[in-house]
């Protein structure tokens, strides 16, 4: 392809694999930049005083929103999984799934008036703009583990087990994982 354009000769073979080999990481970087610009963005939304301030004290007392046991995705599932040998991408892709499944789950069950229901679609505008990003992924690049898991995700009539989780317990989870896996491809200081 590009190197056939260029040289056929034996000889440049090594460089134009070596030029093919850093514009994919050049891209691959450009994509991962946007995503972590995003991200960053959504990291500050989700400081503790705003999700206990929205979460907890907008909320009457024990409030729960019931969604699926997969919705549930806490730090010892992703370290579970990356012991399966599931790739950082798709860790990224899973999370980006459940997160925003989680997020309208709390919007849709807060009417327009409600103090938190701007915080949650603001929330919802972010994620939105992840899923762009995401959207350049192949799904066949993903591990068969996380497409199963997407899918029963979106998959209301996939019969999975639902539990009542408080919104702020949601959240938390979805704060906690996003650093586990941000916080070292976009470089933050998670202290």
């Amino acid at each position: 392809m590009l190197c056939s354009l260029l040289d056929t000769s034996f000889a440049m073979r090594p460089l134009c694999a070596s030029l093919i080999y850093v514009l994919a990481v050049l891209g691959l970087e450009a994509v991962m930049q946007k995503e972590c610009e995003i991200v960053g963005i959504l990291q500050d939304k989700l400081k503790y005083k705003e999700r206990l301030y929205y979460m907890k004290y907008y909320f009457p007392l024990n409030y729960t929103v019931t969604v699926q046991y997969e919705e549930v995705l806490r730090t010892s599932n992703v370290s579970r999984l990356r012991d399966e040998a599931i790739t950082e991408p798709s860790l990224r892709y899973l999370w980006f799934h459940v997160s925003s499944q989680v997020v309208l789950k709390i919007r849709d069950v807060l009417p327009e008036q409600h103090p938190s229901w701007s915080y949650t679609q603001e929330l919802c505008d972010l994620l939105e703009g992840l899923g762009a990003e995401y959207e350049k992924y192949k799904q066949g690049d993903m591990d068969v583990v996380v497409a199963d898991l997407v899918k029963r995700i979106h998959d209301a009539e996939a019969g999975s087990n639902r539990k009542p989780v408080r919104p702020k317990a949601l959240l938390d989870n979805c704060i906690k994982v996003m650093r586990m896996l941000y916080s070292t491809p976009c470089k933050w200081d998670c202290a």
